[in-house]
């Protein structure tokens, strides 16, 4: 009775977390490039009272064995890496891909990030940067006077000026990891390369199973709400019930306490 109580609060603890992920999806349903995450679970420990296959006392081989199981434990809180919506946006530096890759940030100390965001800007140099002032990354500087900006498929950037002379003036390159879901969130829509991700595979997009570029565009996140909302509420039912099987084992430990009355 006394484990029953550990195992539900195991569970009760579970489904706070499922919560806390969920709340952070939904609080991210309109961030552009957002990947929304899913919270993995495992059983804990068993406590064996016989194991399956042993002899018992008078030398009949168990077919089953008699495990109790300890309860639940977070294992993991994994990335997910669907493709979110397109929103047109008509902006020149707005790009979303279509298939595999990550834009390639400077953060500014030398050392790159990684982001689905492709939000881009101008900042006072005419160097195409995130919203937080952060350089792309192999940089690309826009010429003064420049009054067209074209990016196509394969990530080539050509400037027009007011003449009508068009001139290429950078290459965009993106990132592929071997598994992507071991990147680290870092915050403001950036990840961080780490040893479980693996190196960064770099080259051009629309070449060997990176995505295209597609100008004007933006990729959104690919939460969806109906589906938080549903898994909101089963972990809420989740969560009712392992509080009541505590309820119910704190009444069968009460019932033999009144045992002598």
């Amino acid at each position: 009775m006394i484990r029953s109580l550990y195992t539900a609060a195991t569970g009760m603890a579970a489904q706070q977390l499922e919560q806390d992920v969920i709340a952070n999806n939904l609080a991210n349903v309109n961030t552009v490039g957002f990947k929304k995450s899913r919270a993995n679970f495992q059983d804990l420990m068993y406590q064996v009272y016989s194991q399956a296959g042993s002899t018992s006392a008078t030398g009949i081989q168990l077919p089953v064995g008699v495990e109790i199981g300890m309860g639940v434990k977070p294992i993991s809180i994994q990335k997910i890496y669907t493709q979110g919506d397109y929103q047109s946006t008509g902006n020149s530096l707005d790009l979303a891909i279509d298939g595999d890759g990550f834009f390639q940030i400077d953060d500014g100390n030398g050392e790159t990030v990684y982001t689905r965001n492709g939000s881009f800007k101008l900042n006072s140099d005419g160097n195409i940067c995130n919203s937080e002032g952060l350089l792309l990354t192999p940089a690309i500087n826009v010429p003064t006077g420049t009054t067209v900006i074209t990016i196509d498929k394969a990530g080539l950037v050509t400037a027009t000026d007011g003449s009508g002379s068009v001139s290429e003036i950078g290459q965009i390159q993106l990132a592929s990891f071997i598994n992507p879901a071991g990147l680290t969130s870092i915050g403001h829509n950036l990840y961080l390369q780490t040893d479980a991700s693996g190196e960064a595979i770099v080259g051009n997009p629309n070449t060997d199973g990176k995505g295209a570029i597609t100008q004007y565009f933006l990729e959104m996140s690919n939460v969806s709400v109906i589906d938080e909302m549903v898994k909101m509420i089963i972990g809420q039912r989740n969560y009712e019930i392992n509080s009541k099987s505590i309820q119910t084992a704190d009444n069968m430990l009460s019932i033999i306490n009144n045992l002598k009355r």
